[in-house]
């Protein structure tokens, strides 16, 4: 019998990587043209999202959006609620950075401190985080559910 090649040995680094990077659960991943490694993959949250600052409300939403993102490392998780379902009126920071998968980020405060951002207009491959709002984990706290 003829062994094949690779068997019993484990996969280069290089060949684990391609092919998580091109499971079939990524075929929908949205990608950097420049680097197809650096890629996310948007979906709708299922269930009730609220967001607080403290004892204040800041969004409460049935249609969140989590975004999965890999780039320079695996990021964590990230809740995007639409600006509808905003609870208070959050300020503008004199801020901004650009994703190349997402586009400009606006940075928002409440209460005069940074606690998110927003793609105000994403590029088009993103058209689906337009208005919505992300905050950061260590300036909120996120319930999901009832």
């Amino acid at each position: 019998m003829k062994a094949r090649i690779g068997e019993g040995h484990p996969a280069s680094p290089l060949e684990d990587k391609m092919t998580a990077l091109t499971a079939p659960a990524l075929d929908a991943a949205i990608r950097d043209p420049d680097n197809p490694a650096h890629l996310m993959v948007i979906k709708d949250v299922p269930r009730r999202i609220r967001i607080y600052q403290g004892a204040s409300l800041l969004a409460d939403s049935q249609h969140a959006l989590r975004v999965l993102e890999i780039g320079k490392s695996f990021y964590d998780p990230v809740i995007y609620v639409p600006q509808a379902d905003l609870k208070t009126r959050l300020g503008f920071v004199d801020k901004s950075s650009h994703c190349p998968i997402k586009g400009e980020a606006s940075y928002v405060s409440h209460d005069g401190e940074e606690i998110g951002w927003v793609y105000k207009t994403p590029v088009p491959m993103a058209a689906k985080l337009a208005g919505c709002y992300a905050f950061w984990p260590s300036k909120v706290r996120l319930v999901e559910g009832e």
